[in-house]
């Protein structure tokens, strides 16, 4: 059925041809009534067997169909059978002209097919026989009635047709309305992408390049003294270390910026081992229940190291949350050593071999963070089969981080 009614809306001119189709058809079984009646003259009979023809065209022209219609019919009239079956094409012709056209012009036409009616009217002498006495009110009564008869498809037609234009109107009114919310938010985000462009420009001037340029004068130092002065060569090689290490941190900071969906990254800091309590009530909260031990003295972490040793904690616990199983359970362990911190996250899961967190990281990012501070990871299941674990090194600094930085005087 749904087929069907799509097929009908692609080809209304099927539709319209079908109906006119059927209204000459109906027209063409009025010739022998109106032939005999007339003495064998069949031009009596065009009138009513042409009325629907118009029909095909009634959506394209519809004005012209109405009138060619109304011409046919005033025609009609003064034929021995004035009303005859394929007279529908009157109120199909109305209601084209009050779905497709202005108002004033489908009121012209209701009024036309009224006045039509009218006229008709005298014609049919319905119960008007001279042979039976009929008074002047019973006469009224009876051509209300026939009036009405007659009127009412009219009417209908017409109201149909003004409602399908309202219709049509105001979703026509709805899409254009769609169409320019869409533009307008397409705007939006292109003033909000350069936004957020110029945004990032000015922070890569401000933080990035400055660091750079550190870089750059510090290597021009070094370069300069490594003959003449070879321990302020070391020391400007560990300030260009440690301000690349800068910059880098820099860097992801942005880049996540521009990954996240909303502002709240651009707004928060960046998280550390400060924050991994929240991030356990967190996962807590979730069903996985987590034990925290920290062992040793804290030490102060650098930015960058604080935030991987972050990652590594919540990449290995959303895996055990992910891949472990209903009843699993974690602990994570934090051993502040004298040169690195050493994280152990350990579950008691299905222990699987590959982890991933569905978008691209798993064990590759937690390797790539770790590797960029000069660290070793290892991850793997545990020897009884059952559970997985991570251990990951961070040391609080690399050889060269830790040499002070320092200006290189030639």
């Amino acid at each position: 059925m749904t087929r069907l009614y799509i097929w009908l809306q692609r080809h209304p001119t099927h539709v319209d041809g079908a109906m006119a189709a059927v209204l000459v058809m109906l027209g063409l079984i009025a010739f022998p009534v109106v032939v005999k009646a007339h003495h064998d003259n069949p031009l009596m009979a065009l009138p009513a067997a042409v009325i629907g023809a118009p029909v095909v065209w009634r959506r394209k022209y519809s004005y012209g169909v109405f009138w060619s219609i109304m011409v046919i019919g005033a025609l009609q009239v003064f034929s021995p059978q004035p009303i005859w079956p394929s007279d529908f094409a009157v109120p199909v012709a109305l209601y084209g002209l009050a779905a497709y056209r202005p108002r004033r012009d489908s009121l012209t036409g209701l009024g036309v097919c009224i006045f039509g009616v009218l006229v008709l009217l005298p014609r049919m002498n319905v119960g008007m026989g001279d042979h039976v006495p009929w008074d002047l009110a019973r006469k009224l009564v009876v051509w209300t009635m026939i009036l009405g008869f007659f009127c009412a498809p009219m009417i209908i037609a017409w109201v149909m047709g003004d409602s399908m234009q309202y219709r049509r109107a105001y979703y026509l009114d709805l899409e254009e309305k769609a169409r320019r919310l869409e533009l307008e938010r397409d705007q939006q985000a292109q003033i909000a992408a350069a936004t957020e462009r110029a945004r990032i420009a000015r922070e890569l001037h401000d933080v990035v390049a400055h660091n750079v340029s550190v870089m750059v004068v510090q290597a021009e130092g070094a370069a300069y003294a490594m003959d003449t002065a070879p321990e302020n060569t070391r020391k400007a090689l560990g300030a260009i270390a440690e301000t690349g290490r800068s910059a880098l941190v820099e860097m992801r900071r942005l880049l996540g910026v521009l990954r996240t969906q909303d502002g709240a990254a651009e707004r928060a800091p960046q998280p550390g081992v400060g924050q991994l309590e929240d991030l356990l009530e967190q996962v807590r909260s979730s069903g996985l229940p987590v034990e925290l031990t920290v062992d040793g003295i804290p030490v102060e972490l650098r930015q960058g190291v604080a935030l991987a040793a972050y990652r590594i904690v919540q990449e290995s616990l959303t895996n055990a949350r992910k891949h472990g199983g209903t009843a699993v359970s974690a602990s994570v362990g934090m051993y502040y050593g004298e040169r690195e911190l050493r994280l152990v996250v350990q579950d008691d899961g299905r222990g699987v071999e590959a982890l991933t967190d569905g978008q691209g990281s798993g064990l590759t990012g937690m390797r790539e963070r770790v590797a960029m501070f000069g660290g070793a990871l290892s991850a793997g299941p545990l020897e009884v089969g059952r559970g997985f674990r991570v251990e990951a090194r961070l040391p609080y600094e690399s050889a060269a981080a830790a040499l002070p930085s320092a200006r290189v005087v030639a």
